[in-house]
């Protein structure tokens, strides 16, 4: 008597390689952080979808581009906002798929202002930004932008 055992394997399919996109999603955000400190208006808005959904750290919320343009404009006129640096780690990217990302990032703001001239102490601001790929574009559909003051700080 003889006895035969099939092992059917499964085929894998390859883990797709998305250094490219890394690289671009990478790039819209270095190219958003130096328009912010340009104030640039049309490069701080150039990689976001005509329907976004964006929330400051003061809880300022728009959900369209055309909004976000008009937000920006107010929040560029303010000098104090521009003052200081930004300290950024590297970007945290999970594709949830081959066309939607998320986007985790950590900025350490320094030597900030108040609207007075006094000097704000470090701010931790933390962005979560959601990517799609559209047209063989990545851009961001929402965008969340949180701080935390240092512990002992708040």
């Amino acid at each position: 008597m003889s006895i035969f055992f099939s092992c059917k394997s499964e085929e894998t399919k390859p883990a797709k390689d998305f250094t490219s996109d890394e690289i671009a999603i990478n790039q819209s955000i270095q190219e958003w952080d130096k328009a912010w400190g340009n104030k640039d208006l049309e490069a701080a808005i150039k990689h976001y979808s005509d329907k976004t959904d964006w929330t400051n750290a003061f809880g300022a919320r728009v959900q369209s581009k055309d909004d976000l343009k008009k937000l920006l404009t107010t929040i560029f006129a303010m000098d104090f906002v521009m003052t200081g640096e930004n300290n950024y780690g590297k970007n945290e990217i999970t594709f949830l798929n081959d066309s939607i990302a998320s986007v985790r990032s950590k900025n350490i703001r320094t030597n900030q202002e108040w609207p007075d001239g006094s000097k704000m102490d470090d701010r931790h601001i933390n962005h979560l930004r959601i990517y799609q790929k559209m047209d063989g574009k990545w851009l961001i559909t929402d965008h969340m932008i949180s701080q935390a003051w240092p512990k002992g700080q708040e």
